[in-house]
């Protein structure tokens, strides 16, 4: 495996990918990175650990359930 430029950021996607058009999933730092596997060199939404941390266990707790994803990204750009 190559070697990592410095600041650039460790990106993971989930296993279950299979359209190519899924998040994907940066660490920073102490920042996590939000983009889109479809658009790795578009924007991309940035959080503290703290705030993904709020956001991991308001997904667990449900409070996600049957919300658009449009809603979750307003979520976290309130959150920020």
């Amino acid at each position: 495996m190559g070697s990592k430029a410095a600041g650039e950021p460790t990106w993971h996607v989930a296993g279950r990918c299979d359209t190519g058009a899924c998040v994907e999933i940066g660490t920073l730092g102490e920042s996590v990175l939000i983009r889109s596997s479809a658009d790795p060199d578009g924007s991309c939404i940035t959080l503290s650990r703290r705030e993904w941390q709020v956001f991991i266990t308001d997904v667990k707790d449900g409070d996600f359930d049957g919300v658009h994803l449009f809603d979750r990204y307003e979520y976290l750009l309130i959150l920020r």
